[in-house]
């Protein structure tokens, strides 16, 4: 099972946890999570008139083994209004616009979209159970 927790943080809100939404699916092949802005599509949904997020932001697919992995979409625009970086552990990496990273079985860690243009952000949790 793949359980996240997401939190959109802005200004001086920074650590707060209201508003926090969690989802969850199992690691059965085909299983998917998406954040983004569009609610038909997306069980994590951020707030509409935040633009640097996309629609479908990040996508969470379980391959065929039971495992995870995350691509941030490429949006509409060639160059994206956010960054993305992935922390699991006391490792800290960026994750490319249009890459995909595999999530270790039994791990967790944090996945920051940052607005470039604004001190804002979604803040998206993410467990892997064994």
């Amino acid at each position: 099972m793949l359980e996240l927790t997401m939190a959109s943080v802005s200004g001086t809100d920074a650590g707060a946890t209201a508003g926090m939404l969690m989802a969850d699916a199992p690691s059965e092949p085909g299983a998917a999570l998406r954040v983004g802005r569009d609610p038909a599509v997306c069980r994590l949904v951020t707030p509409d008139d935040w633009l640097f997020v996309s629609r479908v932001h990040l996508d969470f697919q379980c391959a065929a083994d039971g495992t995870w992995q995350v691509t941030w979409l490429r949006g509409s625009q060639p160059e994206p209004s956010s960054e993305v970086r992935l922390t699991i552990g006391e490792h800290t990496q960026p994750l490319a616009y249009g890459g995909t990273v595999a999530l270790s079985r039994g791990g967790s860690g944090e996945i920051v979209v940052q607005d470039r243009t604004s001190p804002r952000s979604v803040n998206v949790g993410f467990f892997h159970e064994a």
